[in-house]
């Protein structure tokens, strides 16, 4: 297929076209790269299609005066062939296969466009060359961060992704992939249970599950094995971190077994008020197993802590006394009534933390002191 493009200036890097496409010369040229993995190798990028806004975009183009403005984005493959008319018009020769381009915004508009049956209407279509697929998931991402994509889509995306993105997004990259490799590293305890893009049926949320680590990376237990992954986020410069995380959870699976594995509305334990005070007793514990030189494993050090604790914790059943609040009135709470709110998580939090550093510091406790 040939077609005549105008090249935009900008990266000396890449070569940017503007130019039109109707539906039958998108589709005979491009595909869609769907988000998925391979074993534990994530590819692509792009979300389901939502069939409300497809539907809505197609009801318009069909309507009196529907004009769509905004660009579809395509990645078109090296095969392509460049030949220049003048300064700035170029004749693209593209290989009429749907390995020569992909996607890279602009999927439900063209998904809308085939339900309108519109065969005459022409797309507006910003194109570069390109064969880096890391490339095409920084674009998507500097494109889509700002709409609202789903959050976990990006954050999955962050680690496998280069360039340069905003402190915010930057930050997430790191808590995200130590997220994605406790999910499906074979070893962990976690495999499989936390819910990402990829994996819809876990059910610890992602979100609460990354705040733990950036919260431990910041300022915590993790801090001091990060400096190299930070650089480059590398899955083998987490390996210690993921052994310690793995560690620590399979003593949280030993000692709370009866919650392992259930559901937030049918446990506590993998709530995210669970993970996030789960999370503040991991630092804990490590800053004792560090200094205590009787202790042989972190494993065993954080059994034997959990197991102390465990006769004030109510994931599932019962009520947390939270002791006296400032008027002297008790605080109690039944274990659902728990929710991913910033008072209840501290609620909890501050309670678990005080009550171990009672117990290190041998102070015999009643319980609902």
């Amino acid at each position: 297929m040939k077609k005549k493009a105008l090249i935009i200036k900008q990266s000396s890097g890449f070569k940017l076209f503007q130019l039109n496409m109707n539906l039958d010369e998108i589709e005979s040229i491009s595909t869609i790269t769907r988000v998925m993995r391979d074993e534990t190798e994530l590819k692509g990028y792009q979300r389901p299609e939502v069939r409300n806004h497809i539907n809505n975009i197609a009801g318009y183009i069909n309507s009196e005066g529907g004009i769509i403005p905004n660009s579809i984005i395509l990645s078109l493959s090296s095969d392509v062939e460049l030949q220049p008319i003048d300064n700035e018009l170029y004749e693209l020769e593209i290989p009429e296969q749907a390995k020569s381009a992909l996607i890279v915004d602009g999927q439900q508009r063209v998904a809308a466009l085939r339900l309108s049956g519109k065969k005459d209407f022409y797309l507006p279509v910003c194109a570069f060359i390109n064969d880096d697929e890391d490339f095409e998931r920084q674009q998507f991402l500097l494109i889509n961060s700002a709409k609202p994509l789903p959050k976990s889509l990006i954050y999955e995306l962050l680690p496998h992704a280069n360039g340069l993105f905003s402190q915010e997004l930057t930050r997430r990259k790191l808590p995200s992939l130590i997220v994605q490799l406790l999910n499906y590293e074979k070893c962990s305890p976690l495999n499989g249970l936390v819910k990402l893009v990829t994996n819809p049926l876990g059910i610890i949320a992602d979100n609460s599950l990354m705040k733990m680590v950036d919260n431990s990376l910041r300022e915590g237990a993790l801090y001091a094995f990060s400096n190299k992954a930070q650089e480059t986020y590398n899955p083998e410069d987490c390996d210690q971190m993921i052994s310690l995380l793995c560690d620590y959870f399979s003593a949280v699976k030993s000692t709370f077994a009866e919650d392992w594995g259930k559901k937030p509305k049918e446990s506590r334990l993998f709530h995210g008020a669970g993970i996030i005070a789960l999370g503040q007793l991991f630092d804990e514990i490590f800053y004792t197993f560090e200094i205590d030189e009787t202790e042989t494993s972190f494993f065993e050090c954080a059994k034997k802590k959990l197991e102390r604790l465990k006769p004030y914790c109510v994931w599932s059943h019962g009520a947390w006394d939270f002791g006296l609040d400032h008027d002297g009135q008790p605080i109690i709470r039944k274990w659902n009534q728990i929710q991913n709110l910033s008072q209840d998580i501290n609620l909890v939090t501050e309670h678990l933390v005080r009550l171990y550093d009672l117990q290190e510091r041998e102070v015999m406790l009643v319980k609902g002191q």
